[in-house]
């Protein structure tokens, strides 16, 4: 959720926007005599200033209009030839709607750019058809646009935000200090770090969410460096207070050698000591924006680590340590695969080139070798579903803005390009309760100035003076006020700038201002109607969807692991796949986001912890994907124990079905569901005449942690109603398949 808007930066951008406007406005008007030019020199800058919301500095807002240009020019090119029919426009505005508000999964700043794009083909594509002015529309264009670029870049330009990769190199530094001293480590401040990571929290435009090889890395190494901080934060106290050589451990760890346990402990001080060196050195190549060490001395590390865990396995019984110290060493190995993962995900967002060769494990970095194009391909078609978001929003903005251009074209309303101006205001509401509460405003913003403009147009009548001296001052008030005061003062406010140059242009009278009125409402209305049809509920409905469909899909990949580390033989069992849990972790990260710019409708809703489902899906993945990694003794695991694991597993995988049916309101969810999966403490353990081993003691370590974090989500989701939280006529009344 956004705070409070920054009263300095709002000045000073409705500053830019009214300079980069006003220049182009009045020279064409006033100095060359060419309305049409000034027309689009004035709504350019407009467009793109102050209606759109592009994210980032002075730089980067400057290198995204000079791109959003070209388009600029094909979409005004675009709006101009269609204009020659309703029906041509009305299809027209259909593509156009759809694709430049589906391009929102490009990332922030396309999103924060497609409502402006939208209004240069809305401009053009409304009555008179007029192609013998398309020159003169693209000159006014190019200028109005150019102006805009060099005043974000010239004029009070906005500061840049600190990078990602910064506040990465915070974290992993906070990390380093951690591992090398366990016992000094702060709970807290190791969780509070990793909450600083999360993208929500991270400004517009430095937020690694774009579909390439860069933004990719750049988010998994941040994922994986807050699941680094969790698990150095939930191991702190049990790192710091394990058991050394010559402590009591129970009649079994009386029996150990105590010389097995210094081995033990000295391994997992050394492999923290690693994670540490490596954690502070990727830290400051981050930090300097160097290249990150080469994978491999903590790869080594984790190597010898493993194998001294395998011997000891294999050894004299009374050569293992104590299944306390044996948990630790697990600890410590989840810890050193995290730091792993992080280092090869910087690796690769460094420089964002691709890779000649997989990168291993090939599933977790699937997008190495893979092109531009097909990662693109792969954002795009990964959204083409009904269950996607930024699907949705694009269908409900093209329709809205179909429909209006169909009513404006239909019923020769005047201005009819406000109608759709409207319809694009309201589609950036996301539920049927604030596009309601946002119409009311709307009108009323508009009512007020649409009376204001017409006193003013009968008192000054066709002295287009007056209406010259009044646009600069009020459209610096209109781009300052509203976005302080909300949306009211900013559609009134914009009501008095456009008649004031529209009254300039062309003869006006105050008809003008109830047109301005009739407009607005019949664009209120579709916008209502598009809200109350298609998809009320915005991403409440989804977001439970999405997440219930993950966490059914990460059930198979905790018994498919557990199948391969209890097997026979190594590599008699297929590993699970983890691509189709990762396409929905991407589908439930969108809804999540979405779902978080929205108000919560109860506080039953607000209390579901769905953040906890995307963590523990990260977990889950994880753990799949390094717990089988490593070469396992050919030692049958004792009939006892690989029950018990198996059956750990599947109970771990029915809780995630169970939290998916309770998220969904399934009504054929059992009334008194199995109680969570509590394994004892020294569980589990290999009868007394075989050592503990090292797979299932990671296994144990794995599932008690995601049994916890059920646990908490389940306890989330007990008291919410997903029927409540949708509202009437929600997602769920469509009747489409969950795909």
């Amino acid at each position: 959720m956004s705070g409070a808007p920054d009263r300095k930066a709002v000045l000073h951008r409705a500053l830019r926007v009214t300079i980069a406007a006003s220049a182009g406005f009045y020279a064409y008007l006033y100095g060359l005599d060419k309305p049409v030019m000034a027309l689009y020199a004035l709504f350019g800058p407009v467009a793109l200033g102050g209606l759109a919301s592009i994210p980032g500095s002075g730089r980067q807002r400057a290198t995204v209009i000079l791109k959003s240009l070209p388009i600029g020019l094909l979409l005004v090119t675009l709006g101009t030839a269609l204009a020659v029919t309703t029906w041509a426009a009305v299809l027209g505005m259909l593509v156009v709607g759809f694709c430049l508000a589906f391009a929102a999964v490009a990332g922030p700043r396309a999103a924060g750019a497609g409502p402006g794009l939208q209004l240069f083909y809305i401009l053009a594509c409304v009555p008179p058809y007029a192609p013998d002015t398309l020159g003169l529309r693209l000159a006014g264009l190019t200028t109005g646009l150019l102006a805009l670029a060099a005043c974000e870049f010239f004029l009070l330009p906005a500061p840049a935000a600190a990078p990602y990769q910064a506040r990465m190199a915070e974290a992993l530094a906070i990390a380093a200090g951690a591992a090398a001293d366990p016992s000094a480590a702060s709970p807290g401040g190791l969780r509070d770090a990793g909450r600083r990571l999360r993208l929500s929290d991270v400004p517009e435009a430095e937020r690694p969410a774009g579909p390439g090889r860069r933004d990719r890395a750049l988010t998994q190494a941040g994922s994986a460096t807050r699941r680094l901080l969790e698990q150095l934060a939930h191991a702190a106290d049990a790192l710091a207070h394990a058991p050394r050589a010559g402590e009591a451990c129970g009649a079994r760890g009386a029996a150990v050698d105590n010389g097995a346990t210094e081995r033990a402990q000295a391994a997992s001080d050394a492999l923290l000591a690693r994670v540490s060196s490596l954690c502070r050195a990727t830290a400051a190549a981050l930090r300097d924006g160097r290249m990150p060490p080469k994978p491999g001395p903590l790869h080594d590390a984790v190597v010898d680590f493993q194998t001294l865990r395998l011997q000891q396995a294999t050894g004299p019984p009374d050569g293992v340590p104590p299944v306390r110290v044996l948990r630790r060493q697990s600890a410590v190995l989840g810890i050193a695969e995290s730091a792993r993962i992080v280092e090869t995900a910087a690796q690769i967002g460094a420089d964002g080139r691709r890779r000649t060769e997989p990168i291993q494990p090939q599933e977790l970095f699937w997008y190495a070798d893979r092109s531009t194009a097909w990662l693109w391909a792969k954002r795009l078609f990964g959204h083409m579903t009904l269950r996607s978001v930024q699907f949705q929003n694009a269908v409900r903005t093209a329709l809205g803005l179909g429909a209006a251009r169909l009513v404006a074209g239909s019923f020769d309303l005047p201005h009819g390009f406000w109608v759709m101006l409207a319809v694009l205001t309201l589609g950036r509401t996301t539920t049927v309760g604030q596009t309601w509460g946002t119409v009311r405003k709307v009108l009323a913003g508009n009512l007020v100035g649409a009376v204001v403009a017409g006193g003013l147009l009968i008192a000054f009548g066709k002295h287009t003076e007056a209406y010259a001296v009044m646009l600069a001052p009020g459209m610096l008030a209109a781009f300052s006020l509203g976005p302080l005061l909300g949306i009211a003062w900013a559609q009134g406010m914009f009501t008095l700038v456009v008649a004031s140059a529209f009254a300039q242009i062309a003869p006006a009278s105050w008809e003008l201002a109830g047109a301005r009125i009739l407009d607005i409402v019949t664009g209120s209305v579709i916008g209502l109607l598009c809200g109350l049809l298609a998809w009320p509920a915005g991403a409440r409905r989804e977001v439970r969807r999405t997440m219930a469909a993950l966490l059914r899909c990460c059930g198979p990949l905790v018994t498919g692991t557990a199948d391969m580390l209890l097997a026979p033989r190594p590599g008699t069992v297929t590993p699970p796949s983890t691509l189709p849990t990762l396409h929905r972790l991407k589908l439930a990260e969108a809804a999540y986001a979405q779902y978080r710019s929205e108000p919560a409708t109860t506080p039953a809703a607000a209390r579901a912890d769905w953040q906890a489902v995307l963590i523990a899906a990260n977990h889950v993945l994880i753990g799949a994907q390094w717990l089988p990694r490593f070469d396992l003794p050919e030692v049958s695991v004792p009939p006892a124990a690989a029950a018990w694991a198996r059956d750990a597993a599947v109970r771990v995988a029915a809780t995630a079905d169970r939290i998916a049916a309770l998220a969904t309101g399934d009504q054929q969810r059992p009334r008194t569901p199995d109680p969570p999966f509590t394994p004892p403490d020294d569980a589990p353990t290999p009868p007394d005449d075989a050592p503990p081993l090292p797979a299932l003691i990671d296994l144990e370590t794995w599932l008690r942690s995601l049994n916890a974090q059920l646990g908490r989500i389940e306890d989330s989701l007990r008291d919410t109603d997903p029927a409540a939280s949708a509202g009437p006529g929600g997602q769920g009344s469509q009747g489409a398949p969950h795909a």
